[in-house]
């Protein structure tokens, strides 16, 4: 099940979704989990031995809905996909540096990016599963978790749109400054991703590159129930 996903994620198109990143700040990525892969996840949500904790989002006015934080050591499959989609991020977030001359580059792997993370005393990993039932939401939201963040995160849909549930767009909210904000909504089919910066993105303007700061969230749930994967590459503090 998981042999193979390095390749999937190194057969994609990376110079489309660099260009869409640059763009637009973030790029919609076709079918890469199986059906089986994510009836595996989906499954995997029910037991609690995997996970470090559960949050309630109403409890914490995050939203309505409920997700789980992966324990070390990560479901393999989980770790492949952190790992794979790591290094070409990595060249992406670099270049949003240099836009920005800002010096301190990312290092090439996941785990020399984990070591920095370690440095700061973020030591909890971020991966989660998310669950959404009819009138689940999350609001517009940063998984920032310390000092030290990646400026990517990926996350997945588990299930099928339009038959398991409706409603549960990803939403993606602009603040351009001195503007109004610019809304994103992306629907996903079942096994598709959403890459997406986690605290802001470079736009070019007539004095050079400015932030453009990016929230996200998911719309309500008209109907059923939607499981997301979310693969975020730093540790939590």
């Amino acid at each position: 099940m998981v042999k193979d996903i390095a390749l999937r994620i190194q057969s994609l198109d990376w110079a489309s979704i660099q260009n869409d990143l640059d763009a637009s700040g973030f790029a919609k990525l076709p079918v890469i989990l199986t059906p089986q892969e994510c009836e595996f996840f989906m499954e995997l949500y029910s037991g609690e031995a995997s996970y470090r904790t559960t949050i309630n989002m109403t409890r914490y006015r995050f939203g309505n809905g409920q997700y789980k934080y992966f324990s070390y050591p990560l479901p393999e499959l989980i770790q492949n996909l952190r790992e794979s989609f790591y290094p070409p991020l990595a060249k992406t977030a670099n270049r949003w540096l240099h836009y920005l001359k800002k010096p301190q580059p990312f290092p090439e792997t996941l785990q020399d990016f984990l070591k920095i993370c370690a440095q700061y005393e973020q030591l909890r990993p971020t991966p989660l599963l998310l669950k959404y039932q009819q009138g689940g939401y999350n609001c517009l939201h940063q998984d920032l978790y310390g000092d030290v963040f990646f400026p990517f995160q990926v996350v997945f849909v588990l299930n099928h749109r339009e038959k398991d549930y409706t409603g549960g767009e990803s939403l993606l909210v602009e603040q351009i400054p001195r503007a109004q904000s610019r809304g994103h909504v992306i629907t996903l089919e079942q096994g598709s991703a959403l890459i997406f910066p986690t605290h802001y993105r470079p736009v070019l303007g007539k004095r050079g590159y400015y932030k453009n700061t990016v929230r996200h969230g998911v719309s309500t749930v008209t109907s059923g129930e939607r499981y997301g994967l979310g693969i975020i590459f730093h540790d939590a503090k």
